[in-house]
């Protein structure tokens, strides 16, 4: 089966520019909102790829949420990249390695791309409460009845903890 890109999907690109030192909250989801992300251990190498451009400098990383099937990602933007090189590498990153683990464990192997093309982008105005954004993101768990503590939920973090 071929899937086509969304014939609007480049609409999400129109206008879009990347600012250093900006926050920003990104949204991206799974390839037909599949739920890759209920595998824990599918869920941490997602985490691991955004984790890697905190640590090499790209961004500054705020908060984030990896639901079953979409990712909330509040960071601010460093060193001169821009919000596509960011995704692509986490994206492309996590893509391979889910695949790569998959086929390893013998398990089904994805026949469409893990992720949507593009994402949706927010840059946040300077006035705007980071920590209240953040409160939100990673409430998202509780408030679509998955757990009913946010700590039972694992695949979320914030520096302000």
């Amino acid at each position: 089966m071929i899937y086509k890109q969304s014939p609007h999907s480049k609409d999400l690109r129109k206008g879009r520019y990347s600012q250093h030192n900006q926050s920003y909250l990104v949204t991206t989801n799974t390839e037909q909102r599949q739920t890759v992300f209920a595998d824990f251990y599918l869920g941490r190498i997602v985490v691991q790829a955004m984790r890697h451009q905190h640590e090499q400098g790209n961004v500054h990383s705020l908060a984030f949420v990896l639901m079953p099937d979409h990712l909330h990602w509040l960071f601010t933007l460093q060193n001169d990249n821009t919000l596509a090189e960011v995704m692509k590498h986490v994206k492309g990153t996590s893509s391979y390695l889910i695949q790569k683990n998959r086929r390893e464990r013998g398990a089904i192997q994805l026949h469409h791309p893990l992720w949507q093309d593009g994402y949706h982008d927010r840059a946040l105005r300077k006035e705007e409460d980071l920590q209240q954004i953040a409160r939100y993101i990673v409430a998202n768990p509780l408030r679509t009845g998955l757990v009913t503590k946010i700590g039972d939920y694992p695949l979320w973090d914030a520096v302000w903890l």
